[in-house]
């Protein structure tokens, strides 16, 4: 077999993995989830270092492990996940796995956004209207809540 044969099939076996763990996790059997996505995200897949996130934030198939939930979140919203991206803005609005910072929480909300991900659009939006984490500016809220079709 060649090398390039044995790397293709290491791919499409980290493909199905990576498919039946997110089956798993949406059918809530989180320790098979945890153990499909597990060797993924050591590797650095963002789809299975999010969702281990989610898990070790909220203690689903595992202990809770707030260290563990932030460092696989950032690892995945550094690598430009929008959805961990999104998490990690959660995760610095309401103090979450994080010391609470609103300036931290638009920064992620604003890289999500800004890839279309409607739910961060909004809550930039609201960020804005408010004047948390970023300059009061009526405008860029409301540009913001229409780009979400708000």
């Amino acid at each position: 077999m060649s090398e390039r044969t044995s790397t293709e099939n290491m791919l499409a076996e980290d493909i199905m993995a990576l498919r039946s763990g997110i089956a798993a996790f949406e059918t809530k059997q989180f320790v098979r989830a945890h153990q499909l996505l597990l060797p993924l995200a050591e590797v650095g897949n963002p789809d299975a270092q999010y969702r281990l996130a989610i898990m070790a934030q909220n203690g689903l198939g595992m202990v809770v492990n707030q260290k563990e939930a932030v460092q696989r979140m950032r690892a995945a919203a550094e690598q430009g996940f929008d959805l961990a991206q999104h998490g990690l803005g959660f995760m610095y609005m309401q103090g979450e796995c994080v010391e609470q910072d609103d300036a931290q929480a638009a920064i992620w909300f604003r890289l999500a956004a800004d890839q279309g991900l409607s739910g961060a659009q909004v809550i930039l939006g609201d960020l804005y209207k408010e004047g948390r984490g970023v300059e009061k500016d009526l405008e860029e809220a409301k540009r913001w809540h229409a780009k979400a079709g708000f």
